[in-house]
């Protein structure tokens, strides 16, 4: 009878000394990854747009353009939206949960429109940096493309006492260059690259250079407005993805991107499944949103941040 006590007596302080011993290590793990202790680092960018879209530029009316020089009212009037409406709903429900985001912002639109542009700064969002206008960088040369973004990063910070450090080419799509310009100007991170779920260095002349990896997944522009999701299957992307990569987090360093357009996420619809993805995700433990230049920051000079030098080529 006590031989059998004393068995299970050892039994289970050897079950409890596993379990804490497996809690501690799975804390460690975690406290690894990322160096604030975090499980998932959500990132949300708010682009905003509104009036540096050029002349046909991609609406529900691009499909059947009107003649060249024809002003498109209707398509101006949806653009519109986003100042009217999208950004400022935007804003509410972030000051609801607290949360910062990130905001590449197009000169133009920071120009016809510099109170919405002051207000996302003055709420603590990121002001990034997004062009002067909708305009191709692939195709510029050197000097003209560094002329491109220096004068909209130059109109922005004028407006706001923000200059950005973070970028976006128009569609992602930037030159072999883009990455040598930015430098130039004094940028930290860019995030025109699909490759990682995790931020990572690039060498740019022999400099690091933080690439802050964009979404096609989770992207307002892409799945609701170019493949007519609706928002509950937008959220259901966003619910699917997160718990993906919160799994991840557990071993390994994982971030999700969430990108919305003022026009488009800025609807209620598109807000109101924001605002329950959020709640979804604060219900778990270790779950940080951050603005991308924090997060930039924060992993520049880790040791553990990744090395990827893919487009060595282009940044000698």
């Amino acid at each position: 009878m006590i031989s059998t006590y004393f068995k299970t007596i050892v039994t289970l302080t050897f079950t409890m000394l596993f379990l804490l011993s497996n809690a501690q290590v799975k804390k460690e793990t975690n406290a690894k990854n990322w160096p604030n202790g975090a499980q998932l680092v959500i990132s949300v960018s708010m682009q905003f747009e509104t009036g540096g879209q050029p002349e046909g530029a991609e609406s529900p009316f691009s499909g059947n353009p009107l003649p060249k020089g024809q002003p498109d009212l209707p398509a101006e009037s949806w653009f519109r939206y986003g100042a009217n409406e999208g950004i400022y709903r935007m804003l509410d429900l972030w000051k609801k949960y607290n949360i910062k985001v990130t905001s590449h912002v197009v000169g133009e639109a920071a120009v016809k429109y510099p109170e919405i542009t002051k207000a996302i700064a003055e709420g603590g969002h990121e002001i990034a940096a997004h062009g002067m206008s909708w305009n191709n960088q692939w195709n510029m040369n050197y000097a003209d493309e560094l002329a491109f973004v220096k004068k909209g990063i130059d109109t922005v910070a004028a407006i706001t006492g923000k200059r950005g450090v973070g970028y976006n080419a128009n569609w992602l799509r930037r030159s072999p260059n883009t990455l040598k310009v930015l430098q130039e100007l004094g940028f930290l991170y860019h995030i025109d690259d699909l490759s990682r779920d995790e931020p990572f260095i690039t060498k740019v002349n022999g400099k690091n250079f933080v690439v802050m990896p964009y979404t096609l997944r989770n992207n307002d522009i892409v799945n609701v407005e170019g493949k007519h999701w609706s928002p509950d299957q937008f959220l259901v992307q966003l619910k699917m993805e997160f718990d993906q990569l919160y799994v991840e987090g557990v071993a390994k360093r994982r971030m999700m991107s969430i990108s919305f357009h003022d026009r488009i996420g800025g609807t209620p619809a598109m807000v109101n499944a924001m605002d329950s993805f959020i709640k979804y995700a604060k219900n778990k433990k270790g779950v940080v949103f951050m603005r991308k230049d924090d997060i930039a920051k924060m992993v520049q000079n880790d040791p553990k941040t990744p090395i990827d030098n893919a487009e060595e080529k282009y940044n000698k």
